[in-house]
């Protein structure tokens, strides 16, 4: 069977047409989450920059760490052949329970979150999703 321009044909130039259609697909598919990835984070980075800064007295209720683990091939070998390295990564929460009964929690750095203890009650600082800082009241 002939193309149109001349030549011939076989199931080979066809799973390559497959291939560069699905390549096409899937690029594009990783380019639009890059995209929405990128606008949530400047939605709410905007959104918290035109919150109020508020200071409300709370009381530390709960923490937790979410930490992950990640395995690296050495030597650039995605075989492992060489042997892996590991690293992880850790992220700080604590929710917080203001006056009225509502609780948030917040993204805290790992300084923050060691000096502050469950039943902690003091000053919170906050701007829209974004934790400020909390001042604990004298005991």
């Amino acid at each position: 069977m002939w193309n149109s321009f001349g030549f011939g044909f076989n199931e080979f130039d066809t799973g390559f047409d497959m291939f560069e259609i699905m390549f096409t697909i899937v690029f594009v598919m990783i380019i639009g989450v890059f995209v929405v990835t990128a606008v949530r984070g400047i939605s709410t980075w905007n959104k918290n920059n035109h919150s109020p800064r508020l200071s409300v007295n709370a009381k530390v209720v709960s923490r937790r760490t979410d930490v992950t683990h990640h395995s690296h091939a050495n030597a650039g070998d995605a075989s492992g052949a060489h042997g892996y390295s590991t690293s992880s990564s850790t992220w700080y929460y604590v929710t917080f329970q203001v006056e009225s009964g509502d609780r948030m929690e917040f993204s805290v750095t790992g300084s923050e979150y060691g000096m502050l203890a469950e039943k902690d009650t003091g000053k919170l600082s906050f701007q829209g999703t974004r934790y400020l800082g909390f001042e604990r009241f004298e005991r």
